[in-house]
């Protein structure tokens, strides 16, 4: 026995198929509205150093940056510099990570937010490149790459409690110096 169907039926049923199939275009994942560009990382032989760049946030909502990973160390934290005791500036891991707000560009600079990589798993060498990946609140993920140059920074001090060894370089950067930040975008 042959069934035949209503031309009616047969269109209400596809176009409840292609709608199930369809997606949501505000579901648009966090890591899609970053651009990172002029991305650069301080050159270390061992221990501990640090990574900047420029983050544009080109949605219309903010960003959260909640961890970082990179290969290069056996640890990736977010920095921040507050004061300290005294009122000298300290750098410190970030308790709420990094945030980008709508439209606008978060800078990761010398003496101020950056990335540090810690327990560096070999030399970062000046021309080589470091990769990075930037996670955030909602899970999504960016990652990007950072050539790493040669950079004379101030020595910086840990907030207590916050990491450092005694006597170790916390070069993370100091000044304005924002020269060795320009040039070549290295984004993934």
């Amino acid at each position: 026995m042959i069934k035949t169907f209503s031309a009616p039926l047969l269109l209400t049923a596809a176009a409840v198929l292609v709608a199930g199939c369809g997606t949501d275009s505000n579901d648009t994942a966090a890591a899609d509205s970053l651009a990172v560009s002029s991305s650069w990382a301080k050159a270390a032989d061992s221990g501990m150093t640090a990574a900047f760049a420029e983050l544009e946030n080109t949605g219309d909502e903010d960003l959260r940056i909640v961890s970082a990973t990179s290969p290069g160390a056996g640890s990736t934290e977010l920095h921040e510099m507050v004061a300290g005791d005294g009122g000298t500036m300290v750098m410190r891991e970030s308790e709420s990570g990094f945030v980008v707000e709508a439209g606008s560009v978060h800078s990761l600079a010398p003496g101020g937010d950056h990335l540090m990589l810690m327990d560096l798993t070999g030399p970062i060498v000046p021309g080589a490149d470091v990769s990075f990946t930037l996670t955030f609140d909602d899970g999504s993920t960016k990652d990007f790459t950072a050539q790493v140059r040669d950079f004379a920074g101030a020595q910086e001090e840990y907030a207590p409690g916050h990491g450092g060894e005694e006597g170790a370089d916390h070069s993370a950067g100091g000044g304005a110096d924002h020269s060795a930040g320009g040039g070549a975008d290295h984004n993934g």
